[in-house]
């Protein structure tokens, strides 16, 4: 695999900030079993670059980056007020029909790196819209008005729509040969999981820079998220 770039990553940028569309399988922040993450890369090409919110490792798409301390102090208030307005897409395993559905439950953090829907736990609250329905799945809009640990992944298994994939939070691989007819596996292989983890992209951000004025950035699909929707499209 060729080595990744963090050029490459980005999608926008000025003289404060940096967005980048974030692969899947690197960490946001330093992680004792990776040697490599999104904050030890952005400092390599800025050296006081400062992530200004996470995405899970699986997770792909906008991730803002501040290149100096104002900036972050900045962006960091914006999340704090909840005036940064994240929108994520996701497959999800079941047909659903939201219109604006919310989701408002308490999630609560465990000691083994999971969460779980709990009134103890710190309030949490996402919007859901329907973008496509097809035989077995759904593409899903997801706006989280907070930004709790698995918010998303969580609040749409407590409404029986898991991310497909996501098997931490019951979702299922999907595999091809259950949505294409007369699909023809060659001898002595093994089929693979159309996407090979959680179908979740952060889609767009919108925030505010330095002088106040309001920027959307969206994130296109990488290619493993866009091949899986298509494939849907394609054999619906």
């Amino acid at each position: 695999m060729a080595k990744m770039k963090f050029e490459d990553l980005i999608i926008w940028e000025d003289d404060n900030y940096i967005v980048i569309n974030k692969p899947a399988f690197i960490s946001t922040l330093a992680d004792r079993n990776d040697t490599v993450n999104i904050l030890e890369m952005a400092r390599a090409y800025h050296e006081d670059a400062q992530v200004c919110h996470r995405l899970d490792k699986e997770t792909t798409g906008a991730l803002v980056i501040a290149r100096n301390p104002e900036a972050y102090r900045h962006m960091s208030i914006q999340f704090e007020n909840r005036e940064v307005s994240k929108i994520y897409h996701a497959v999800t395993d079941g047909i659903h029909d939201f219109d604006n559905k919310e989701v408002d439950r308490s999630i609560l953090k465990l000691g083994n790196g999971t969460v779980r829907i709990d009134y103890k736990g710190k309030e949490a609250q996402t919007f859901f819209n329907t973008l496509r329905a097809y035989t077995a799945h759904t593409l899903v809009e997801c706006k989280p008005i907070t930004g709790r640990m698995h918010q998303i992944r969580v609040h749409l298994s407590s409404i029986e729509a898991p991310i497909t994939g996501d098997e931490m939070y019951g979702g299922k691989p999907l595999y091809l040969s259950s949505i294409k007819r007369k699909y023809n596996l060659k001898k002595w292989t093994e089929e693979q999981p159309l996407i090979k983890r959680l179908a979740l992209h952060a889609r767009s951000l919108t925030f505010k820079v330095l002088n106040g004025k309001e920027l959307s950035i969206e994130a296109p699909y990488p290619k493993d998220f866009r091949v899986l929707v298509e494939q849907l499209d394609k054999n619906n």
